[in-house]
This record gives structure tokens, C-alpha cells and sequence, in this order.
């Protein structure tokens, strides 16, 4: 049987509207959700490709642009302290920002670790925001699956509760902890220790598995493995721990699962007149201006946190244009050789 009149086959795709107009996926999504920062020529373009191809968007789509909002959340699960002090967190706000930059969509805070749930999910599921990006997600904030039931929502970082239907825009984790602990071992260190981040935390959990499976792979054992918390307090008492608890054979090197934790190692053990590198031997993780904020600068690996941030802003922008992206980016980390290790 053949089609009739105005019957189609198959439905035009975002991506198909994009190639055939020579734009960008989400210059299509701007155009058919309103947006005003599009320049004539890609207007034209993009609306004779959506005519030529008979684009409709989806029903899901026509959905969510009949209650749009043009507000998106970013919800952390962490106190203000840890917000406001992680360079972490201004670095993948700057890339939301630049994401949006282009967009109708206006961005809300939500920090929400004194509000299990509560205050917060009441609001993103009110039809308040269209959808929603959550960062530094620890197993115990399940209050984010009912945000993921009622709005899009994509994760920054790998979900510490993953589920198949998840979005999420991660750094290969384990590969940064494979990095930093080659480095100490290229460098002639055996007596390697870590500090680790919180095990409720997948990039915790990661960066451990990559410091323990690099080492296993050299033949070497964890010289020690000791928790920071993802804090600087926490890396300076968990550097003064591992002196107390090995006074005849301390480490030579240390792994310090952020550069916050690592920062606070290398004042800690200055205090106690441990010299860095010349004694013990330290790296940290993300490249933050923390690195470089005093002497000695830290050796570390680089996470491309604003990246991430675009990144995470651009599946979600994609879902609530009615798009199918990928479930899961992996973006690459680097090493970043100064003067702690």
C-alpha cells in the first residue's frame, strides 16, 4: 500500500533540519522554541529546512513549550561553605551561563542540602522551571528522582543512584586517577598514598578506582587510603593522619582526590616541616584557581569543568526542544605537571 497525500513515512529529526539548513542542532531549537538570538540568514535557513522536510515537533515538545517557563534549575545538594568555596561549582555555573547565553532560558540556584526534598521539589515540580541540571549528587538525595519524574533533568556527573533513563554529562574519573597516580610512579614514588573524596559520591568512588587500579597494574599496593571530604580542612587532617599513623615510613607521594584537599595537604605538612616536593610528593585533581593561588603551585589533573557545564546545558536544551541526545557524555581529563609532584 502507498502512502497517501501528506502521509510521512518516517518524521523528520532536529538533526535532519540542522544538516539540511547547515546550522547547528541547537540553533534549530532555538528558532522552533521562539528563541530571539538568531541571526536572519540562519532564521531563513532554518525555517525553509523545516518546511522542505515537513518538521513537526513531537508531542513531547509541543508540551513543553505550551507551559514553558524559559527558567531552568540548578540544584546542588551541598551546604553554601561548600558552594560558595569550591572553585568547582563557579566554573560550571560560568558554563551553564555561556549555554544560555544565547537561549530565552533564565537560570535559578536551588543549594539544597538543608532541604531534603521539601521546599525545593514542591517548586521544581510546581511548573515552575522547564527542566532542571543537578550537581554533586550524593546516594542519599533521592529527592532528585521526583524532579526527575515531573521536569527533563540532566545530571552533572555520573548519578550516584544511576538508572537507564538518566542524562548526565560526566569527566572520565577513573582515567584522571589513572593520570595523577602514573605520574607518581613515572617519577620513581612506591610508597603512594591517597586522599580520597566521599565513597556517597561517584566521582569519589572513581578517582579511588583509578589510583588503586593504576597501582595494581604497577605491581604496588595503596600506601594508605585516607578521606578529605572534597575540603581543604578535610586534606589537612587526613596529611597530619597519615604522619601520626606512620612516623617510621611515611608516604613519599600523595594523591589528593581535589585540588581543595590538596592545598590543604601542602599547608599541613609544611606546618609540621614536611617539604613538598622534596619530601613527599603531592598532586591534586580539577586544575582550579586553587592550583595556582600560592606557592608551591599544585601539580594536578585538569578537569574541563566549565566545559562540563555548557555540556550538561546543552542536553538539557536539547531534551526540552524535543531532541533525543545521548545519554551519557564522557569528556577527557589532562595532566597538568607544576611544582608538587
Amino acid at each position: 500500500m502507498t502512502a497517501g497525500r501528506g502521509t510521512r513515512p518516517s518524521a523528520a529529526t532536529v538533526e535532519q533540519v540542522a544538516e539540511r539548513a547547515g546550522v547547528s542542532r541547537s540553533t534549530v531549537s532555538r528558532v522552533v522554541n521562539g528563541g530571539s538570538r538568531v541571526s536572519p540568514a540562519a532564521l531563513a535557513a532554518v525555517r525553509a529546512a523545516i518546511e522542505e522536510l515537513d518538521y513537526v515537533p513531537n508531542r513531547a515538545a509541543r508540551s513543553l513549550a505550551s507551559r514553558q517557563t524559559h527558567a531552568i534549575a540548578l540544584v546542588v545538594p551541598e551546604d553554601t561553605n561548600r558552594f560558595f568555596g569550591d572553585p568547582f561549582f563557579a566554573a560550571i555555573v560560568a558554563g551553564i551561563n555561556a549555554a544560555i547565553t544565547d537561549s530565552d532560558y533564565v537560570l535559578n540556584l536551588f543549594i539544597a542540602s538543608n532541604d531534603p526534598g521539601s521546599k525545593t521539589t514542591r517548586y521544581l515540580t510546581g511548573g515552575n522551571v522547564d527542566g532542571a541540571i543537578v550537581v554533586s549528587h550524593h546516594t542519599a538525595d533521592t529527592f532528585v528522582n521526583r524532579i526527575a519524574e515531573a521536569v527533563p533533568l540532566v545530571f552533572g556527573g555520573r548519578p550516584a543512584v544511576p538508572r537507564d533513563a538518566y542524562y548526565y554529562v560526566d569527566v572520565d574519573n577513573v582515567a584522571g586517577g589513572r593520570l595523577a597516580t602514573r605520574h607518581l610512579i613515572d617519577a620513581g614514588h612506591r610508597r603512594i598514598a591517597t586522599i580520597a573524596g566521599p565513597g556517597t559520591m561517584p566521582a569519589g568512588e572513581d578517582r579511588l578506582l583509578g589510583f588503586r587500579s593504576e597501582l595494581a597494574d604497577a605491581g604496588l599496593e595503596p600506601f594508605a587510603v585516607e578521606s578529605g571530604g572534597f575540603t581543604a580542612e578535610g586534606g589537612a587532617a587526613a596529611a597530619l593522619h597519615l604522619l601520626q599513623e606512620h612516623p617510621g615510613a611515611r608516604p613519599d607521594a600523595i594523591f589528593a582526590a581535589s585540588d581543595l584537599m590538596a592545598r590543604g595537604a601542602v599547608r599541613a605538612l609544611a606546618s609540621v616541616g614536611v617539604r613538598v616536593p622534596e619530601d613527599i610528593a603531592v598532586i591534586g585533581f580539577d586544575d582550579s584557581p586553587v592550583a595556582v593561588a600560592e606557592r608551591p603551585y599544585l601539580t594536578t589533573v585538569r578537569q574541563p569543568s566549565r566545559r562540563q557545564g555548557e555540556a550538561i546545558t546543552e542536553v538539557l536544551l536539547a531534551r526540552l526542544a524535543g531532541a533525543e541526545p545521548q545519554h551519557a557524555t564522557i569528556l577527557d581529563c589532562e595532566l597538568v605537571p607544576r611544582e608538587t609532584a
